[in-house]
């Protein structure tokens, strides 16, 4: 008596494309993460921002203290 057996492989190539896009979103995340720890998510010009603002002045009257 003889025992046959046939195995079938199937490759279909599936899965790559999630590792692409995950491999590319670390590489974005890192170089996000790596522009604001080297440059401190400032622009080159860098310095500070001098804005007027109007002094306001708003008179509150305790209720009953």
């Amino acid at each position: 008596m003889s025992n046959d057996r046939e195995t079938v492989i199937v490759d279909r190539g599936g899965g790559s494309g999630a590792a692409v896009i995950g491999g590319i979103a670390v590489v974005v995340l890192l170089l996000i993460v790596g522009y604001f720890v080297f440059f401190n998510g400032q622009p080159s010009g860098g310095g500070t921002v001098d804005i007027d603002v109007p002094a306001v002045s708003v008179d509150v009257v305790p209720d009953g203290q």
